[in-house]
């Protein structure tokens, strides 16, 4: 990739965001279509979140992924937060719109796109999200629509009662549930907490629990302790790198009006599981 003058900058404001494959996938894309774009990472802190939404204005950025732990503060310095963004309450695609700042969130779609892919089934089953963030809000807003019950849980009960509020003004069959003692009756279990990117991190959910008739899911894109664990006690698993790259596929089109070579993103980052 050459980089010119006249090269337009997308990127990703995070705090950390060193893991991050968005460039691999980016960049791959823009080369092979051959537009005169670049992708790269932000390190934003969250004291100079402010300041970094503001420099997209200043610096002519033409679109920005949000990333942990900024998808939900983000959205009060955006000029506009389409529809769905505002209802989830999270933002994690940026666009600069001639000198407006738009806000969208593709985590959702890309979440239930590589459900599909994966050829996970959901409507009917039972499921329970740990870590009430801005990534569970996205995937709960969709998956709430398909399953039989919803039930989200974090150590932080005022977060999920916020969200759980909001999903029952739209879906009635979301709750909350205080603890993870049991995992009787749930068919899906997602882990939407950053628990897992380190080897060394506890998991988010106790392994006994699990049995092979259900599905875990990891929103992290790598195999997981938790993924590895529940590999072994015959459970079908899916890690989040699909839906990475489908989020990706999304913000791509928003940012620059093109349908982006889906193919060839997915190679980019499929060797690269951490």
């Amino acid at each position: 990739m050459k980089i010119h003058g006249t090269t337009k900058i997308t990127g990703l404001f995070g705090y950390p965001v060193e893991h991050s494959l968005s460039p691999l996938m980016h960049n791959v894309a823009f080369s092979y279509l051959g537009l005169d774009y670049c992708y790269v990472t932000f390190p934003v802190r969250p004291n100079f979140l402010g300041d970094a939404v503001k420099a997209i204005k200043a610096l002519d950025l033409k679109g920005i992924n949000v990333t942990v732990p900024h998808k939900e503060n983000v959205i009060q310095f955006l000029d506009v937060v389409n529809e769905e963004a505002a209802f989830i309450g999270a933002v994690n695609t940026i666009q600069n719109s001639d000198g407006r700042l738009v806000g969208y969130n593709t985590d959702g779609r890309g979440f239930m796109e590589s459900l599909n892919e994966a050829g996970i089934e959901i409507e009917g089953r039972s499921t329970v999200i740990i870590g009430a963030g801005g990534a569970c809000r996205a995937i709960s807003y969709y998956l709430s629509e398909k399953v039989t019950k919803l039930q989200i849980f974090d150590i932080d009960e005022g977060k999920v009662e916020r969200l759980v509020n909001d999903l029952r003004t739209i879906r009635p069959n979301v709750g909350r549930t205080k603890n993870l003692a049991s995992l009787e009756g749930i068919d899906i279990v997602i882990n939407a907490t950053p628990l897992g990117l380190k080897n060394t991190d506890c998991s988010p959910v106790n392994l006994s629990l699990l049995t092979g008739k259900m599905t875990v899911c990891d929103l992290i894109y790598k195999e997981t302790p938790l993924l590895k664990a529940a590999s072994k006690k015959g459970c079908k698993t899916l890690d989040g790198l699909g839906m990475l790259l489908h989020q990706g596929v999304l913000a791509f089109e928003i940012w620059t009006g093109i349908k982006p070579p889906v193919d060839i993103m997915r190679n980019a980052i499929s060797g690269f599981k951490r």
